[in-house]
């Protein structure tokens, strides 16, 4: 800043000339010394004139021009290594000696229930004086003895005897490294299938049961009394044939533990060579049929019905309902109606009414289970109400009408369940079940001039559920 005479002072404003590097503050060029110049005698810097002290820089010369780089010749192309030969066949590893036995871990000594500190020899303080030794203090056991990782018993697949080394972990101890080399190469062959069962030449006996209505206790004490069954109720019969002719469900106490038996026993006996199956009756119909459509009305013929009404009038119990799942539906749906088996034609109703479904038992079964998938409440109810239908067999025409049944699906007996026998013969049975009124059933009734076997002995009734084999003994 200056000033001149009779004017205020001016102050000046730095420019970007005066901030340049000075020459002083400069790199000297390498191979030129530099003689540091004398510090100005103002220590204040000065933004005008340079000092004398300083010279102009120098200017340096521009640098040559490099030259162009020389052009780089083609690679030249190398021949393909010869293929290298096969390396020879590695020998078998020698089969490695059962690694010798360690030695028996050292018994651990039982812990003390005190434990003394020694004692230090008397020493001499920093300042000279003498320090008496602390006394031996003991010390109480403690609750549960501490037992670290060194004092611990060896794990039996350590491979460590009870010294163990330095840096042994409980790790080490429960996961024993084994090193590659270490195992022996033992071939293993696969073991053999168990061979089955023996199932005998040939199917085994028939069996049949009647029309069981819930009465589980009744039918295992039946299974076991003819050795299907054992005392727990498991299949027993080896590849023996046995056939229920439906009504499992209503007016019994058990019908779901009655279907739960049948559809146990028939995993059962398939496992053993043999077979449990089961025909469809009107009970699974009517049961099916109050699952699926309830109250729903249906045409009846003689005015409007439903399935649950009908249901409850035919013995339908609320506990079987309240257990009813998908499995047992899906059992019962799938249920034939009509089967042959040993020359005897197997079916739940006595009556005709099988002729309308079809020509062969292949068609019947075919069109029953087609009616039941397409779940139509009017087409279910109609087959109920058909194979509800009874007594077809009793009357004069009883042995035309099974001798039409026989000649259209082939046999030479019926055997049905269905119509109880105390109805079939006449007889009057009550629900109490007095000894006077107690229906005079002890086996299967034969009628329609020996072409049908009735086998529904009226439990229901206080009759006797049937078990028997075919063919019956004449």
């Amino acid at each position: 800043m200056t000033q001149g005479a009779g004017q205020d002072p001016v102050e000046r404003t730095a420019t970007l000339r005066d901030f340049r590097v000075p020459p002083y503050a400069r790199v000297p060029v390498q191979g030129t010394p530099a003689e540091p110049p004398a510090a100005p005698a103002d220590p204040t810097l000065h933004l005008g004139t340079r000092p004398a002290a300083y010279p102009e820089p120098v200017t340096f010369p521009e640098p040559p021009a490099r030259p162009e780089p020389p052009v780089r010749p083609e690679p030249v192309a190398y021949a393909e290594p010869p293929a290298r030969p096969e390396p020879p066949a590695r020998p078998e590893p020698a089969a490695y000696p059962e690694p010798a036995s360690y030695p028996e871990p050292t018994p651990r000594p039982e812990p003390a229930a005190y434990r003394e500190t020694a004692a230090p020899a008397a020493h001499a303080s920093a300042a000279g004086h003498t320090v008496a030794p602390v006394a031996a203090v003991p010390q109480a056991a403690p609750a549960s003895p501490v037992v670290t990782a060194h004092a611990a018993a060896p794990h039996p697949g350590s491979g460590y005897p009870a010294d163990f080394p330095d840096g042994y972990t409980p790790t080490e101890r429960d996961l024993p490294v084994i090193q590659r080399g270490d195992t022996l190469q033992v071939p293993v062959t696969p073991a053999a299938a168990p061979a089955p069962a023996p199932t005998g030449d040939g199917p085994g006996p028939l069996f049949v049961v009647g029309d069981v209505h819930g009465y589980l206790d009744e039918l295992v004490a039946a299974l076991r009394a003819q050795g299907l069954v054992d005392e727990n109720g498991g299949w027993a019969a080896g590849n023996a044939r046995l056939w229920f002719l439906g009504d499992f469900t209503d007016r019994g106490p058990d019908g779901i533990g009655v279907i739960d038996l049948v559809m146990r026993l028939s995993a059962e006996a398939a496992a053993a060579g043999g077979y449990c199956k089961a025909l469809m009756g009107n009970h699974e119909l009517l049961l099916i049929g109050a699952k699926r459509f309830g109250d729903t009305p249906v045409n009846s013929g003689a005015g409007t019905a439903t399935f649950q009404a009908a249901w409850l009038l035919n013995g339908g119990q609320k506990h079987d309902m309240d257990r009813l799942q998908d499995v047992h539906l899906q059992w019962m749906s799938r249920l034939d109606a009509v089967v042959s088996e040993d020359d005897h034609l197997l079916l739940h109703s006595d009556t005709t009414a099988y002729l309308e479904y079809g020509e062969t038992i292949e068609d019947v079964n075919e069109t029953v289970h087609e009616i039941i998938r397409r779940n139509d409440a009017d087409e279910v109810w109609d087959l109920f109400r058909k194979f509800t239908k009874r007594f077809a067999f009793r009357d004069e025409g009883g042995p035309q009408a099974v001798q039409e049944l026989l000649g259209t699906y082939g046999g030479s007996r019926i055997v049905h369940g269905h119509s109880p026998i105390p109805y079939l013969l006449g007889q009057v049975g009550t629900e109490d079940g007095e000894e006077d009124s107690r229906p005079a059933v002890e086996g299967p009734h034969v009628y329609a001039d020996g072409l049908a076997i009735a086998m529904d002995g009226g439990v229901t009734m206080a009759g006797k559920l049937l078990v028997v084999q075919l063919p019956l003994a004449d």
